[in-house]
């Protein structure tokens, strides 16, 4: 059974373990039921209408997998009452990246893709965000600059710049361009990768709206498990085609 209730320790054989647990659908239906309240044996046996020796079979899957626990009642002493834990069901997700002070996104050009995520880093997270290109253009994309005076983010159109002047050691650097993926190396060797289509190959409004909204979707995914954010992390986020990400 695991023991510890932080998700940092969890190992991949833990992780796996409860994935493996929540695999059967009685067995998700029992942590679905353990969700807002906790119930005996028998309770979820006659909600579920499952029999007791199913559930008890099941229970004791959920028990050593660590995410429920059993409790004796204080009224009568001899009912038993099951828990669920919140703490293992958070070990379902990727462990935190490492910590960083700023995230700095690259591509090619930086004049769309770059720009558009850390201007959307910084919204989302409150947090400290650059881009840079591996051969920047003279100035931003206008249809970068329109799609993000459209989103309400804040470009400069002139405010492109190389990673050798923009990259520091401490920064974590997310490539989102194929090209610039497989062309940086050594100390700016991006820590992740988003092939994120380059919208200017295609350059209509359209294709800009959909890096936008890729981009927002993937700052949204990650920004939960990076410890490169301010303590106003929580901010909402922004609206993409009139809807919250």
């Amino acid at each position: 059974m695991i023991e510890s209730m932080d998700i940092e320790h969890y190992s991949l054989v833990e992780r796996a373990r409860i994935h493996a647990a929540l695999g059967d659908p009685a067995r998700l239906a029992i942590v679905d039921a353990l969700t807002l309240g906790d119930a005996s044996p028998g309770e979820i046996a006659h909600a579920l209408d499952m029999p007791t020796n199913l559930v008890a079979h099941h229970v004791k899957v959920l028990t050593d997998a660590g995410l429920v626990v059993r409790g004796r009642s204080e009224g009568d002493r001899r009912r038993t009452y099951l828990r669920l834990r919140p703490a293992a069901l958070s070990a379902l997700a990727p462990p935190p990246l490492a910590a960083a002070h700023r995230v700095v996104f690259v591509c090619t050009h930086n004049s769309a893709r770059s720009q558009l995520a850390a201007a959307l880093w910084k919204r989302r997270t409150n947090g400290d965000a650059a881009s840079a290109g591996t051969r920047p253009a003279p100035r931003v994309h206008p249809r970068a600059v329109a799609v993000a005076h459209r989103h309400a983010l804040d470009l400069d159109p002139a405010g492109t710049a190389h990673v050798d002047d923009v990259v520091r050691d401490d920064d974590l650097v997310i490539a989102v361009c194929d090209n610039a993926h497989e062309e940086l190396t050594g100390p700016v060797r991006p820590r992740l990768h988003w092939s994120v289509p380059d919208p200017a190959r295609v350059d209509t409004d359209e294709a800009f709206e959909a890096a936008y909204a890729d981009l927002a979707d993937r700052v949204d995914r990650v920004a939960p498990h990076t410890a490169a954010t301010s303590p106003d992390a929580h901010a909402p986020a922004p609206t993409i085609h009139g809807r919250h990400p």
